[in-house]
């Protein structure tokens, strides 16, 4: 059966560049548009002590993979530290959050399947990115999204 999906190939520095509050800024290098919904696959450039808020999702799976920096991830009630090279598998369903415990930028590979979280954060990014957002505001984002948002982000004790 013949694939109606295109190849797609990308500089270092290309993708679909999305933002999710402060200093936090996701490159997508395939969506779920380019996938036929199987995945999405994005670098996340997270500032120093910063990470998501406690969150679930209800239908997404999620992985982490390290690519610089040290992390504290929670998924459910384990809680684990992740340096370069580390991976994480989050299924949905159980809580999960990350924080950046350096004290400068670290990345991390996302991929969410199936896709479509891209248009989570071009949603998202707007309402968070400028200064303290409402937080029913942010809620019900995480809501039409197929998210709940839990609570705070992580902290570093």
């Amino acid at each position: 059966m013949p694939t109606t999906l295109r190849p797609k190939f990308l500089a270092p520095d290309e993708g679909l560049r999305l933002q999710s509050g402060p200093g936090r800024d996701l490159v997508f290098k395939v969506t779920g548009d380019d996938t036929g919904g199987a995945f999405d696959y994005f670098v996340v450039e997270v500032a120093p002590n910063g990470g998501p808020p406690l969150h679930v999702h209800h239908r997404q799976e999620e992985t982490l993979h390290v690519l610089s920096g040290r992390f504290k991830v929670r998924v459910g009630d384990e809680e684990h530290t992740l340096e370069r090279g580390a991976f994480a598998f989050m299924p949905s369903g159980l809580p999960h959050a990350f924080l950046n415990l350096n004290d400068q930028p670290a990345e991390v590979i996302v991929v969410y399947t199936p896709g479509g979280g891209h248009a989570f954060y071009e949603e998202l990014g707007p309402v968070t990115r400028n200064g303290a957002p409402e937080p029913s505001e942010v809620a019900a984002c995480f809501e039409r999204h197929d998210m709940s948002l839990l609570g705070p982000p992580l902290s570093t004790d």
